[in-house]
């Protein structure tokens, strides 16, 4: 039998997925910052995605990345001992990032919310 006359349809393009180290969710590479760990042990914000190095993947969330910092997780990921200076530099960073906004309830969880209020008044 002969194929019908006309193009193929084209394969819808790859997305590479990452994590994000803090909470856990899967995003699109472009849509995480990647920190690296450079070949001479210095750690970065690699904001190209480019850099040579071990990487990790965070959120620009602010949560995420004061959890981040707080904990031991990036010296973990990375395999590295973050220096004063370097720590300072991913500081500065993190103080430019937006705060988070407050996501407004949905009808359900405002309803349950009231009925909780309710119950521990009686």
């Amino acid at each position: 039998m002969a194929k019908a006359a006309g193009k193929q349809p084209k394969r819808p393009k790859h997305v590479p997925l990452r994590t994000c180290i803090s909470c856990r969710e899967t995003k699109s590479k472009r849509e995480l910052l990647r920190v690296v760990r450079t070949p001479d042990g210095h750690v970065l914000i690699d904001a190209t995605g480019k850099k040579s190095g071990r990487g990790a993947y965070l959120c620009a969330r602010l949560s995420c990345w004061k959890q981040v910092m707080k904990s031991k997780r990036l010296e973990r990921e990375l395999d590295v001992t973050i220096s004063e200076e370097d720590r300072a530099q991913l500081d500065e960073y993190v103080a430019t990032l937006p705060p988070e906004e407050v996501t407004p309830l949905t009808t359900q969880e405002a309803k349950s919310a009231t009925s909780r209020k309710k119950v521990a008044e009686s």
